[in-house]
């Protein structure tokens, strides 16, 4: 079965959250944080967690403009078809920036549970986050 984005709002996995707006700018705060650690190690050669930070760094800035339209997630899958509903489908989102959101989740997934994670991957994942914050920034901007 293929899940879709008012599947997430009928099992509740995205609610009306009118007051997540005031959350906004932590969730950009939190994602530069995690976009700096993410350079850090893998600077240091720490791919996996690369991988995970950068991850972490797109979640943040893909909440950030989930609370600015007045919803939050419960699932991270959820808050990849948001972003394709809510930005993508909109025309304020790129569809290739929302596809760094579900292709970093998979990265980090088998860092994080299958101990498989590589340079290339840390560095597609930190290119990702990059790429998601900007956007991110500029969408809320305008």
């Amino acid at each position: 079965m293929r899940i879709t984005f008012k599947d997430c709002i009928d099992r509740k996995r995205i609610i009306r959250f009118p007051e997540a707006k005031h959350l906004v700018n932590d969730e950009i705060k939190d994602s530069m944080e995690d976009l700096e650690s993410a350079h850090e190690e893998f600077s240091k050669e720490g791919f996996k967690w690369a991988t995970i930070k950068g991850y972490y760094s797109i979640f943040h800035s893909a909440r950030a403009l989930l609370h600015s339209v007045g919803y939050r997630e419960r699932g991270h899958f959820c808050l990849y078809l948001a972003m394709k509903e809510l930005f993508v489908k909109e025309g304020k989102m790129e569809a290739e920036v929302a596809e760094d959101l579900k292709n970093s989740m998979g990265l980090r997934e088998d860092a994080d549970y299958g101990r498989k994670f590589s340079k290339k991957g840390a560095n597609a994942t930190i290119k990702a986050a990059e790429r998601f914050l900007s956007t991110a920034e500029s969408i809320l901007k305008k």
